[in-house]
């Protein structure tokens, strides 16, 4: 499911784009708020550096609009006497923009060889692909999450030119032997999937802990969500089960981004929700594939927010080991997961559960991470409208963890009645079952 086009560009018709600005594109204060940091122009052999031998050290912003269309208009000039693929893009919204941008990201990261490719985006303020290319230079430096994003580390992202025009540089490195053999054995896992095997998996996990142990009690049957909600302005409509096979980050932000512009494009009564299925993303159940699934997760969500897509879409994350004193941070609040464990008995005693609160061992409070031990990796796109009113007005609240602590948190009765219900489901009985959800996937 790809929805963008891309163009050839003509060099004029870039340029004048230079001063284009839509306000209603604006990056998050999370974006913005991140230091800038040096980027290190990436010089391959037979290829000059094009932006320092171009510009000053004086801001591009604070030129007038001629000079920054000139200096646009060169810069264009010299990469396509160089051969790189100058690609126009009409995106002018957060979706799309982001679909475009990581499908071309994912499409260069393809090739082994070494890419180089230059997207003009005229329709987007130069602020957000600042943003962008800020915050993914100081996703690099993040060790946490790039020892399990492996295929990132091959990319550099910059605004051509310090921004005197709304394009963005992607470049990649060679493939090692090494990341060659990787590639090909991903290749050949990839392909051995069954989608209908594995949507009926997920179906079977949804009917089985979503439906009849009530994890979300506004979901009746694994076709329709959203139902109960109408007297809130909420109409009931189908879920969408999407598929990728790919174990590529990048692709998966790809496929991420689509499902956020179908869903943009198609209303409530036609489309409630996404299921979204990445059985490649953290494969099995071993610590490495569960922190795997953890990073490649966080980086939806951070892209997500980056530019305020959390307040039109909620996420829901699953994997069959799923395990929240293993995902970051362990004990605060972390975008699409279950809240920390370490809350979960100051919960139940807000929730008016205070016996249970008490009387609960630690091991049987870990049995809530089963209300997300899906037969694979999958995201849960909601929209917002409809998680606002399921939770009600006055849903996040002071919670008292003890020892002067107070953190705000939300789905006190919610997550409280789930513990509850793991607990009276039982060990044995759960994974007994998530085994057999597995198994038909085989």
């Amino acid at each position: 499911m790809k929805i963008m086009l891309f163009r050839p560009l003509l060099i004029a018709a870039a340029a004048a784009a230079a001063a284009t600005a839509v306000s209603a594109f604006s990056p998050s204060p999370i974006g913005s708020s991140i230091a800038r940091q040096n980027q290190q122009q990436h010089q391959s052999t037979g290829r000059q550096s094009i932006i320092p031998l171009r510009l000053s050290d004086d801001n591009p912003a604070e030129w007038d609009e001629e000079r920054r269309s000139n200096m646009f208009q060169a810069l264009l000039r010299d990469l396509q006497i160089e051969g790189v693929p100058l690609l126009g893009c009409d995106a002018n919204q957060v979706g799309t923009f982001n679909a475009a941008l990581w499908t071309t990201i994912s499409e260069l990261g393809d090739q082994d060889e070494q890419q180089k490719a230059c997207l003009i985006m005229e329709e987007i303020p130069i602020s957000a692909l600042l943003a962008f290319a800020e915050d993914f230079t100081v996703l690099k430096t993040q060790a946490r999450l790039m020892d399990h994003l492996p295929e990132l580390k091959r990319f550099s992202v910059s605004v051509l030119g310090k921004g005197v025009g709304p394009a963005l540089l992607i470049e990649t490195k060679e493939r090692t032997e090494e990341e060659k053999a990787t590639a090909a054995a991903n290749r050949a896992i990839e392909g051995t999937y069954d989608q209908a095997k594995k949507t009926a998996a997920l179906k079977s996990f949804i009917d089985r802990v979503v439906v009849n142990l009530e994890a979300c009690p506004y979901t009746k049957s694994v076709d329709i969500s959203a139902v109960g909600l109408e007297n809130r302005g909420v109409t009931p409509g189908p879920v969408g089960y999407r598929f990728s096979p790919t174990t590529d980050a990048c692709m998966t932000m790809s496929f991420f981004w689509n499902c956020i512009c179908e869903m943009t494009g198609t209303p409530d009564e036609s489309l409630s929700s996404i299921m979204l299925s990445l059985p490649g993303i953290g494969q099995e159940s071993s610590p490495e594939a569960h922190a795997r699934f953890a990073a490649v997760v966080e980086i939806v969500g951070r892209y997500l927010c980056l530019y305020r897509g959390d307040a039109s879409f909620g996420l829901v994350h699953f994997h069959p080991a799923y395990d929240r004193s293993s995902i970051m941070p362990i004990d605060g609040p972390s975008y699409g997961q279950l809240p920390p464990m370490s809350w979960l008995r100051a919960m139940l005693k807000m929730g008016g559960h205070e016996v249970e609160a008490e009387s609960f061992t630690d091991d049987e409070l870990a049995l809530s991470n089963y209300q997300r031990r899906a037969p694979h990796t999958s995201i849960n796109i909601l929209r917002m409208n409809q998680v606002n009113a399921a939770a009600g007005a006055k849903s996040i609240v002071d919670l008292d963890l003890g020892n002067g602590r107070i953190e705000k948190a939300s789905g006190i009765t919610l997550y409280s009645r789930n513990a509850i219900r793991m607990v009276k489901s039982g060990k044995e009985a759960l994974q007994s079952a998530l085994d057999a959800d597995i198994a038909m996937q085989s």
